[in-house]
């Protein structure tokens, strides 16, 4: 029985974390909305990496991790300009022109260019059923892209539309660079530097987030606060336990499911309602995981040497790291 459960818990764990995760960033979509009124993207994104990097230093002092390894610092530098600053300024603009449902459809783009990254710089599998299930995904966000660019104001809906997307590049680039990185350091040490580097690379807007805080209502700031306590420090925590144990493409497709809870959180908190476009682009959007997410019935091949082969879904260590067996292992916490 020990046994056993010592064979499921990683499993388990994977599981939740990318649960959480989930969750976590649908969470933040609603969040962003909301403070959007009161702070502007840049001096959000600095408030937001702030409180994030503050909590993740203090992490790094109770577990004692120092600096990342040499290997994986090149991993950070790439995520913490790309992902933690780029994607956070640039879906913070987005969400000043779109709902939080929308921006969610659109962001999560990101995992149709995560996949392909993956497979030509970290050599993973592209599976028909993946692909299929990504091209359902990516139509529905066209869908979503049509409904807003047909509304009242075109202009500033494509605009929108495009710095949403914009982010979803940002978000595919950021994991794809984080994976290598994660073969060297632990999930909390490339989280927490890479925090770090989009903090400073945001540090311009200080000027804008000192104007803006003292005459910001109290609700704006506690949603900045847990922008970067939530959704960035703990979220982003177990997104990378997740990666280290998961390939990136198959990782990305499970985030399609985040804007089917961004648009319950922001009917029930924010009152918006997308469009039926819009929520016809979202069926596609989940349909899409669904397809991306199920696994054919193949019986194995008999005589197979299963020392030499990985089972469907397994993390392959691929050529940026393959070249050194004894950092093979997945990190630990």
């Amino acid at each position: 029985m020990k046994s056993r459960l010592s064979v499921l818990s990683p499993a388990v764990l994977t599981v939740g974390a990318v649960t959480f995760t989930v969750f976590a960033w649908a969470s933040a979509f609603v969040s962003i909305r909301s403070a959007g009124a009161a702070y502007s993207p840049g001096s959000l994104a600095l408030g937001r990496l702030l409180a994030a990097s503050l909590v993740l230093v203090t992490l790094l002092l109770i577990r004692r991790q120092g600096l990342p390894p040499r290997g994986a610092r090149r991993g950070i530098l790439v995520s913490g300009l790309v992902w933690f600053c780029g994607y956070t300024i640039a879906l913070n603009w987005g969400e000043r022109l779109v709902d939080a449902g929308t921006a969610s459809l659109l962001v999560n783009t990101g995992p149709i260019l995560m996949a392909l990254l993956a497979a030509r710089l970290l050599g993973e599998a592209l599976p028909p059923r993946l692909l299929a299930g990504m091209a359902v995904s990516f139509i529905g966000a066209v869908v979503v892209g049509l409904s807003m660019s047909s509304g009242g104001d075109g202009s500033t809906s494509v605009l929108g539309v495009a710095l949403c997307l914009l982010a979803a590049v940002a978000y595919a680039t950021g994991v794809v660079a984080q994976k290598p990185a994660l073969s060297f350091g632990t999930p909390l040490q490339i989280t927490a530097y890479s925090c770090l580097i989009g903090a400073v690379a945001c540090l311009p807007f200080a000027g804008q987030l000192a104007t803006e805080l003292p005459e910001a209502p109290l609700s704006a700031t506690l949603n900045m606060i847990y922008l970067g306590v939530v959704p960035t420090a703990l979220a982003f925590i177990a997104w990378t336990y997740a990666l280290a144990r998961m390939p990136a493409g198959k990782l990305g497709s499970t985030t399609y499911a985040v804007p089917a809870v961004v648009v319950l959180l922001s009917w029930v908190f924010l009152g918006e309602v997308p469009a039926w476009l819009t929520l016809l682009g979202g069926v596609l959007c989940l349909a899409g995981v669904g397809v991306a997410r199920s696994r054919p019935r193949t019986a194995a091949p008999t005589g197979t040497d299963v020392r030499t082969e990985a089972p469907t879904g397994t993390d392959v260590r691929t050529a940026a790291w393959a070249s050194n067996p004894s950092r093979s292992q997945p990190p630990r916490m």
